[in-house]
């Protein structure tokens, strides 16, 4: 069974509502139950005012009261009762003077609540006796006073939470709508948040994912475009050799030469390409994270593959730690060390220096410096550096490394490029 679909504005308004009654109901009935206390200390000092000045006239006009009857016990066991005391209590003074054995209390009779206070003086005994009427006028005074003013707050307090309520989920409807435009280039945002609140942020952070997003498909779009490119040209210098040597223009030895290269640059492109991907899934895996090399052995192994393809540049490594052991594993920083001598290879003029110091990798060419412009995005794969070039290389190196918890910058130096890993 589905659920009832109701918006957030008629929840909010609906748990306001019953936040209110029960705050209204819990002052209804609690209220009259916190103050009874006050109300009887207020009638107990009523009712012993006019026991100090009572005598043998009981019923003295000075003291005589339409509401209080009084009981006059003498030391010689005389009673007296005021006129008006069958009045109040209709029964005699004995059942009064059973229910009496406090020096102030209540007792009901016949379903009515009677309270009394008794005060012995020069061994007469005083009783000033009263019903709850006292009680009932001052609860009858405070209630039309406080309810009213509780009753106006109440209606202030919904009244603010409707309109807060109303305000929230309207910013939310906004937030809704936002996202729901994530990919609308065309969509306008006029929404003006007058308070800097946590719904703000948010819109906020829905705007920079959106920026994000519309960054990181162009960066899609133009990597597709350039690997299109990048493995279409092989594939046209193979194709057309083929056809060259069907149609007799070209031996098949030096065209069969030509396609291996070829393809052999093709193989290299589709690895790096297959390499990066595979970055994004190890990233969750710690096994690599745990491993450590000594990286001296693994530069040795790898210059040696490069020494072979230009004879013309002078190798340097230069050790100056005694410890030369670096996170990760052999097969990733071979890759790591390919790739930046395989970028140095094309622009290195006699010189390739890689020097281990201070817990760094410096790995300096001398060849020309890298524009300034480029430098920031010399890592993003795809981005055209010195002479057009671009490919994945650098990008793996960066990803790369930033597993391993390394991080790489370039700098120019007078002559030649320092690329230091740290």
């Amino acid at each position: 069974m589905r659920p009832l679909k109701n918006n957030l504005l008629k929840q909010l308004i609906t748990i306001g509502i019953i936040i209110v009654l029960i705050i209204a109901l819990s002052l209804i009935i609690l209220l009259p139950k916190l103050l009874l206390p006050i109300y009887e200390k207020n009638i107990y000092e009523y009712l012993k005012q006019p026991l100090e000045l009572i005598d043998n006239n009981i019923d003295n006009s000075n003291v005589t009261s339409g509401d209080i009857a009084y009981i006059y016990v003498k030391s010689n066991g005389e009673i007296l009762t005021s006129k008006n005391f069958n009045r109040i209590i209709n029964t005699d003074y004995n059942f009064v003077l059973e229910k009496i054995d406090k020096k102030f209390g209540n007792f009901r009779y016949l379903g009515k609540l009677y309270y009394y206070y008794t005060m012995s003086i020069d061994g007469d005994y005083r009783i000033s006796l009263s019903t709850n009427n006292y009680i009932l006028e001052i609860r009858k005074d405070i209630i039309k006073t406080v309810y009213p003013i509780l009753f106006i707050t109440l209606l202030l307090i919904s009244a603010l939470l409707v309109f807060w309520a109303s305000n929230l989920a309207l910013k939310i409807q906004h937030l809704k709508e936002k996202i729901d435009n994530l990919d609308n280039d065309d969509y306008k945002d006029n929404y003006h948040y007058d308070v800097d609140d946590e719904l703000k942020i948010l819109s906020e952070a829905i705007d920079n994912m959106k920026i994000h997003l519309k960054r990181e498909e162009e960066y899609k779009n133009q990597m597709y475009q350039n690997i299109s490119h990048d493995f279409k040209t092989p594939i046209t210098v193979i194709k057309s050799y083929i056809e060259a040597v069907e149609d007799g223009v070209e031996s098949s030895e030096q065209s069969l030469k030509i396609i291996k290269e070829q393809i052999n640059k093709l193989e290299i492109k589709v690895h790096s390409l297959l390499y990066l991907n595979k970055l994004n899934y190890i990233k969750d895996f710690s096994e690599y994270k745990n491993s450590q090399v000594d990286l001296s052995q693994i530069l040795k192994s790898c210059i040696e593959k490069f020494k072979i393809q230009r004879s013309d540049i002078e190798f340097k490594i230069r050790i100056m730690d005694k410890n030369t052991i670096f996170n990760g594993t052999v097969d990733m920083w071979e890759t790591i060390i390919d790739n930046i001598l395989n970028n140095f290879m094309r622009y290195a003029d006699k010189l390739i220096q890689i020097t281990i110091k201070n817990g760094k990798i410096v790995f300096y060419n001398d060849g020309p410096n890298i524009d300034e412009n480029t430098l920031n995005d010399i890592f993003t794969p795809y981005t055209k550096g010195i002479k057009g070039q671009f490919g994945l290389g650098l990008s793996i190196v960066k990803k790369t490394l930033m597993l391993l918890g390394y991080e790489i910058i370039v700098k120019n130096d007078k002559k030649g490029v320092n690329f230091i890993i740290k």
